[in-house]
């Protein structure tokens, strides 16, 4: 006779099973949804929260029109809009909702390159929400210039904190024999990349929930981040940085990065720091954690001034402006 707690973990297991399995059901809905997209030759360029406010305001936005409408900026629609197989798509893949004026996407796509990449509806006011946006151009940018500046093979690449995957994808992308991971704490924003990594061909990229490199083992040829910077009063973790001024999850994964690269290996971080006075504190702390022997380091202001408008919360009260910027760091 079975006994009570087997039973019970039997009923568990096979939840779970069934868990998963319709969440694959549910990710293979939205890939092909993505692919329709691709083919009906969808564009977006994903904006910041404010400017996306801005055109959403303006008369004649209240809903959509087009695809555009209905997957970048994220406005209301008629089921007539949409072809039905998009449509149907959409309820099988579980990112469509009722609302007062028809229907809304629960999620967006955006356009970088040759990648197409599901990300959180407008507005991203919930804690698990996906992030993608201006600082994800630059980003990828970024790395784009890194591979091209170097010919050093890569067997082992990490995106830290990867959200909906823009970097994971571009470089695995650009080293199509290395094993790429993509770390994050927020399973939506894994569930987002692993669909996107599948839309994108990238078959090299392993999706892993991880905080920081604590769960993924071993030495890493490149590393890279684009951690949230801000301060967030809402803590977000998307958006939150941590810290005083939202430098401490940056600083965090300089000082992880530093015990993981491999020989000649390196570190890519893109973020943002806050000028005081005229005083970059987040490269004065680089600077105490990398003067040392055996790693050579470059810090670039790549724009002086991005999220201006967060210079009006309390955090901000004694910031010049929060410039970003780009830290390249390698282990010789």
């Amino acid at each position: 006779m079975a006994q009570p707690g087997n039973v019970e973990a039997c009923f568990a297991t096979q939840s779970a099973a069934l868990q998963a399995q319709a969440q694959q059901i549910r990710d293979t809905a939205l890939v092909e949804l993505g692919r329709e997209l691709k083919h009906e030759d969808y564009h977006f360029t994903a904006v910041t929260p404010a400017t996306h406010a801005r055109v959403n305001r303006r008369p004649g936005n209240e809903r959509a029109v087009s695809l555009e409408g209905v997957f970048g900026w994220s406005r209301p629609f008629p089921a007539s809009l949409l072809p039905k197989p998009m449509f149907t798509l959409m309820h099988e893949a579980q990112v469509i909702e009722v609302c007062s004026e028809g229907w809304r996407s629960l999620v967006r796509a955006s356009t970088i390159n040759d990648s197409l990449l599901f990300h959180s509806a407008y507005p991203t006011a919930q804690a698990d929400a996906v992030f993608f946006g201006p600082d994800s151009y630059r980003f990828v940018s970024v790395l784009r210039q890194y591979v091209a500046s170097t010919t050093q093979a890569k067997q082992r690449v990490i995106d830290v904190g990867c959200g909906a995957g823009p970097g994971a994808i571009a470089l695995a992308c650009a080293y199509p024999q290395a094993q790429v991971f993509a770390t994050d704490i927020n399973q939506n924003a894994l569930r987002l990349a692993g669909v996107n990594a599948r839309l994108a061909g990238a078959g090299n990229i392993q999706v892993q929930h991880s905080n920081l490199l604590d769960a993924v083992e071993g030495r890493f040829d490149l590393i890279v981040a684009n951690p949230p910077y801000l301060i967030d009063p809402d803590r977000r973790a998307y958006r939150h940085g941590g810290g005083v001024l939202g430098a401490a999850l940056s600083l965090a994964i300089v000082e992880n990065a530093m015990t993981r690269l491999s020989r000649e290996g390196a570190l890519v971080l893109y973020t943002g720091s806050a000028i005081v006075d005229g005083v970059d504190g987040f490269l004065e702390s680089v600077r105490q954690m990398l003067g040392r022997p055996g790693f050579h380091w470059e810090y670039t202001e790549m724009d002086p001034d991005v999220f201006g408008e967060e210079l009006d919360c309390p955090a901000y009260a004694t910031t010049d402006r929060i410039a970003a910027v780009v830290l390249c760091v390698r282990k010789v």
